[in-house]
């Protein structure tokens, strides 16, 4: 009977483990979630700042480094997931598996979390975390920012692109520092409600994230007008069903007639608007070359099409003058990840059996390009689709002369989901970033246009909207401290892991190496028998 009783404790026991590790994994799971709640479509930008509490505290329960790790796993795994749901439709099963993987980025950070916040931390090390954590976050939105991984979608700095003393924050140090700003901010409350012997430390973290932000507001001149331009966004609506990419061409002809008289500077189409290449289509370039003269303005369309000049697809910005293209072409450099290529193909091809991946993988361009605008002369910097994502493109095209920015974009596949609006953000950021205005325009919506200090201007095209707008947008010639020095809070945070390690190498083997204790160099005496140590003690 006894042995039975061991039995079902035993097995008791184990049931309770696994049920408690089942409970905490789900836990992870919805605690890495909750920041996707900070971007568009809720917009909760100011949950941002206490979204990663739960996660935080989570983790810093963790028994060990390894069981953090799988909390950070898990807990990207879910954040990934919650932000990317609405490519579900496009990739099906295959989501779980690309969450998966880049949810493994966030493995190394849950145990920096533990190694920080574990039991009852020093003040000291409470005040570190605040700087360390960050760091340690930076580090995986850096890595994850690369184009293979899917690149910069959903940085936790880009959450708050409406907030205005967090814009002259991405004006200072780029959406990097931004991101900085609310982990510390999490990192503080973290400390504040789980360790009560260093809330000192916590409120100086605090004081430090806001010091950070008013400095930002303080020292970064607001970007002064120089001069204005007026811009119309042409947005068709969702055209589908057989000879669409005609249909759609004919839609954005019929909104950019009703803009003659309108004394505008530039008409701007969005991504894909048109699906022939020019050279191919003369009748096509004769007609766009028609409307640019009856408009009187120049207007940008972006073809999505086989070159007859070169093999291949390419997503390509065009000017469209009076006499037809102006020769100023912009071929698309970083490409969707699965949606316009598969990486890996002879390994991942499998994906465009189970969603709607690429069955051809499109081509990509080689530079980026500063276009010439109208009689004076208004140099204008394409981008197409996600490329607005990416911190350094919008910087790389300001640094070469470009006074504006033009994002040509088209989410009709996403229509009814979170993307539209959260791509609608990312001009904002790179807006503030760069102190140039950006002009965001798409097929189906969200269009929308922000000031060279990442200010909306005038009143978005939402998704429902087949229509034309125009804006006037003062330009600027002011240089933001991002666009002059780059990516250093990247290296910063780079600096202060490194010294996080250096000291955690010299805590480490410190003991070996003090005089009068065993050491390196030193013979370690051998361990007393019980026998020795009673005879000792009967002297």
């Amino acid at each position: 009977m006894r042995g039975v009783r061991i039995a079902v404790a035993r097995r008791d026991a184990v049931r309770r483990l696994l049920v408690s590790r089942w409970w905490r994994a789900a836990a992870a799971v919805a605690a890495g979630a909750l920041p996707a709640l900070a971007f568009p479509a809720p917009s909760w930008w100011w949950f941002a700042y206490v979204a990663l509490v739960p996660w935080l505290l989570l983790i810093r329960t963790a028994p060990t480094g390894g069981r953090a790790a799988l909390d950070g796993w898990l807990g990207g795994l879910g954040f990934m997931l919650a932000l990317h749901h609405w490519l579900m439709p496009s990739l099906h099963v295959f989501i779980l598996v690309l969450a998966a993987l880049l949810g493994l980025l966030w493995a190394p950070w849950g145990w920096l979390v533990r190694l920080m916040l574990a039991r009852a931390p020093s003040r000291g090390r409470a005040a570190a975390a605040v700087v360390v954590v960050p760091s340690g976050w930076l580090m995986v939105e850096l890595v994850r920012s690369w184009e293979g991984l899917g690149g910069p979608w959903g940085l936790l700095g880009a959450s708050q692109w409406q907030v205005d003393a967090v814009l002259r924050v991405a004006s200072l140090g780029g959406v990097w520092l931004a991101s900085l700003l609310v982990v510390g901010v999490n990192t503080a409350v973290a400390v504040l409600v789980s360790v009560p012997s260093a809330r000192t430390a916590a409120v100086a973290g605090l004081a430090v994230c806001a010091l950070t932000a008013g400095t930002a507001w303080w020292w970064v001149p607001s970007p002064r007008p120089a001069g204005e331009v007026r811009v119309a966004v042409v947005q068709p609506g969702v055209i589908n069903g057989v000879g669409g990419a005609e249909r759609r061409v004919a839609r954005g002809e019929e909104l950019t007639r009703e803009l003659a008289g309108r004394d505008v500077d530039l008409v701007v189409w969005g991504e894909s608007s048109v699906g022939a290449d020019l050279a191919a289509r003369p009748d096509l370039a004769r007609r766009l070359a028609a409307l640019s003269r009856e408009v009187g303005a120049e207007v940008l369309v972006n073809v999505d099409a086989r070159r007859s000049d070169r093999p291949g697809i390419y997503k390509s910005s065009v000017l469209i003058g009076p006499q037809g293209p102006t020769g100023d072409r912009y071929d698309k450099m970083r490409l969707v990840p699965f949606g316009e290529y598969v990486p890996l193909r002879s390994l991942l091809g499998w994906a465009t059996s189970v969603g709607k991946a690429a069955a051809e993988d499109r081509r990509r361009g080689t530079q980026p390009v500063v276009m010439a605008v109208g009689d004076e002369g208004l140099r204008l910097g394409p981008l197409v689709c996600f490329e607005s994502a990416f911190p350094d493109m919008s910087r790389r095209l300001a640094r070469d002369g470009a006074r504006l920015l033009v994002a040509q974009s088209a989410t009709s596949t996403f229509q009814d989901s979170w993307a539209p609006g959260q791509h609608a953000s990312l001009a904002a950021l790179r807006a503030a970033e760069t102190g140039r205005p950006v002009v965001h325009a798409t097929l189906t919506g969200v269009s929308a246009v922000y000031g060279a200090d990442g200010a909306p201007i005038g009143s978005p095209l939402g998704t429902q909207r087949s229509a034309s707008a125009v804006y006037d947008i003062p330009l600027s010639d002011a240089t933001t401290p991002y666009a002059r020095f780059g990516d250093w809070p990247v290296y910063a945070a780079l600096a202060v892991l490194a010294v996080l390690l250096a000291a955690e190498a010299v805590r480490s083997l410190g003991p070996l190496s003090r005089p009068g204790r065993p050491g390196r160099g030193r013979p370690v005496p051998p361990a007393r028998t019980a026998r020795e140590s009673s005879a000792r003690r009967g002297r």
